[in-house]
């Protein structure tokens, strides 16, 4: 499997196009399908669009965890496999999720969670808003859709052993229904 690399979500990000359609609509399919899926999409044209992606370094092969390991690994691989896992990416990755889900479909929706995801910090406030906004990712797209991205998010968010603040919690971070006039 090939995961999409800090440039691809950089290029994914609205009003930036510099790949073609196809490229694009790769890159976007890239997380969480196995490769042999990615090398046949067009018609068998897939391996190449692939190998160029892969080459500019818009995707890149996943790192195991450090714990997999041999104690004989290099350091560059550990270095990557850092480099992989920040908040910033995790946010990154949930302000896309949210733009994708919410953005046309209920825009005061998809601007709470930019409002929340900016605001969050720390690994647990990142959590308790990513666990509300796939909360609301079940309700249109469906539980199995949710727990993909959940694991994704997952797989972003740095390692830290800290306990999680008594922060915000994801029945605080739903947003309101406005209170009508009587």
């Amino acid at each position: 499997m090939l995961l999409k690399t800090d440039k691809a979500r950089l290029e994914l990000q609205p009003g930036i196009r510099t790949l073609s359609l196809r490229e694009r609509s790769l890159l976007l399919l890239a997380d969480g399908k196995p490769l042999h899926e990615l090398q046949a999409m067009y018609n068998g044209e897939g391996r190449q669009i692939v190998d160029a992606l892969v080459h500019a370094g818009y995707l890149g092969l996943p790192v195991p965890d450090e714990e997999d390991l041999p104690a004989t690994a290099p350091p560059m691989v550990l270095a990557q496999h850092a480099s992989l896992r920040s908040l910033a990416g995790t946010r990154m990755y949930l302000f896309d999720i949210c733009e994708r889900m919410f953005a046309r479909r209920n825009p005061p929706l998809a601007e709470h969670y930019r409002v929340a995801l900016r605001g969050a910090r720390d690994r647990w406030s990142m959590l308790d808003v990513g666990e509300a906004l796939l909360e609301e990712v079940g309700y249109l797209a469906g539980a199995q859709r949710a727990a993909a991205i959940r694991e994704r998010m997952v797989q972003l968010l740095p390692q830290e052993a800290a306990p999680p603040s008594p922060g915000l919690r994801p029945a605080l971070l739903r947003p309101q229904p406005a209170a009508t006039a009587t």
